[in-house]
């Protein structure tokens, strides 16, 4: 058996070389190793990034330099959609438990709801008048406090820790213009106008609206202004601790949704701040306006009216004549008479003849799109408005304001939002 020997292996130059290489490789393959999987998992942790908060942060629209980012509007759509769910469910109950017809309003509802581009514009069409309101309030230095938020939290919840606020309801004295003796003869069944021409006024079988405002008949509700709802319907809470339930449970419905307690709050923000500029813009409406007294006779031809013209003007008494021939039934039976009216309130060609009339005397016969009328005017005063008028003007005045607002500014709509609009809850599923 040969003998194993135990003499030093000797390292040569070449040997040395080899492991050299060896070691070499095995880094550059452990280096491309590494880099490759932090390869992935930044492209992982990007994509993450990107989805659920860098992709969040672009504009869907930028208002004079304010972005609207894909988030909030995300959360506002789907805030929309539960809103529109519980109002399509509110109306499914008024038509079962108190047979009203609803029909109409749940098509609407779920035509809006099947048609998610109707209502992403909808909510961002809002989210714009929004910033353009914020960026006016800002310039007249109107805020909302976080109280003032809380405060309207709670009062949508139907907690009032100070108790409920009793209504105060103040009279607003109005005094009729005094008839001078000339008038009295004019129009001797009434000492004074007995009316003011309305913007909703009762209907008639056979309204002339022409010369008072065509009324609207609905057999439902009218819809809400949407501010966030109690996800739930449970009964009302009265005390601090029911009310911090109810809240608490409220945000967790919404939040299953990715709806945060940020944006709840920032519509009623929104509606705050929105009812503080519609005052300040509504404190510059003039109290009085121009206002004409008036009745008319209404006929379908110009034959008629001219027939009916020479009659009142050779003596006939206007208000029998009116009851006789006007087809306007609603002021038929008082004579014509259409009461107290300002500017806006009729068709322009009747509009123009009432105010430029001198009093007393029956106009040429003037023709509108509803027939051919036979205008007496009986006053033209300044005077002041009504509240209800004065609300209408001074909701005008706002609305004119945001349009011209919303013509001046700069405004960009990036088409990000159309690929990402929320499509949940649908009708059924919202929470309530």
């Amino acid at each position: 058996m040969a003998k194993q020997s135990n003499a030093p292996k000797v390292v040569t130059r070449k040997h040395i070389a080899r492991l050299e290489r060896e070691r070499r490789q095995v880094a550059i393959v452990r280096a491309v190793a590494i880099a490759a999987i932090t390869i992935v998992v930044l492209l992982l942790g990007y994509g993450y990034l990107d989805q659920n908060y860098l992709q969040l942060q672009k504009p869907v629209a930028v208002v004079n330099g304010e972005k609207i980012t894909l988030g909030r509007w995300q959360e506002r759509v789907q805030l929309q959609r539960i809103n529109l769910s519980n109002l399509y469910q509110q109306y499914q109950v008024f038509s079962q438990n108190f047979g009203m017809d609803t029909t109409q309003q749940q098509q609407e509802i779920l035509s809006t709801l099947q048609i998610p581009e109707v209502l992403g514009q909808q909510v961002l069409d809002q989210m714009v008048n929004e910033a353009l309101i914020r960026q006016e309030a800002e310039k007249r230095s109107i805020s909302v406090s976080a109280d003032e938020i809380e405060k309207a939290v709670q009062e949508a919840y139907g907690f009032y820790p100070n108790g409920t606020e009793t209504p105060t309801i103040t009279p607003t004295a109005f005094e009729y213009p005094t008839l001078t003796s000339r008038q009295l003869t004019l129009y001797p069944s009434t000492a004074t106008p007995t009316k003011f021409a309305s913007s909703t006024p009762e209907p008639t079988s056979t309204p002339d609206t022409s010369a008072t405002a065509t009324p609207t008949a609905t057999t439902a509700p009218p819809t809400p202004t949407f501010v966030p709802e109690p996800a739930t319907a449970t009964a009302t809470p009265y005390t601090v601790e029911g009310f911090k339930s109810e809240y608490e449970g409220t945000l967790k419905d919404f939040e299953s949704y990715g709806i945060s307690e940020a944006t709840l709050r920032s519509v009623y923000e929104a509606r705050i701040l929105r009812e503080k500029l519609m005052e300040v813009v509504g404190r510059e409406v003039p109290t009085t306006e121009e206002q004409v007294w008036a009745r008319h006779i209404l006929v379908n031809t110009e034959d008629e009216a001219r027939i009916v013209y020479n009659l009142v003007k050779d003596g006939s008494d206007f208000a029998k004549n009116a009851k006789e021939f006007s087809i306007d039934t609603g002021s038929a039976q008082s004579g014509g008479d259409l009461g107290w009216f300002g500017r806006g309130v009729m068709v322009p060609e009747f509009e123009d003849a009432a105010f430029s009339q001198p009093i007393g005397e029956i106009g040429e016969p003037v023709k509108t799109s509803f027939g051919y009328h036979i205008i007496q005017v009986l006053d033209r005063q300044e005077l002041p408005l009504t509240p209800t008028q004065l609300e209408q003007k001074r909701q005008k005045a706002f609305d004119d304001w945001l349009a011209k607002a919303k013509e001046e500014a700069t405004i960009d709509y990036p088409d990000l939002w159309k690929q990402n609009i929320p499509t949940a809850p649908a009708a059924a599923a919202a929470p309530r």
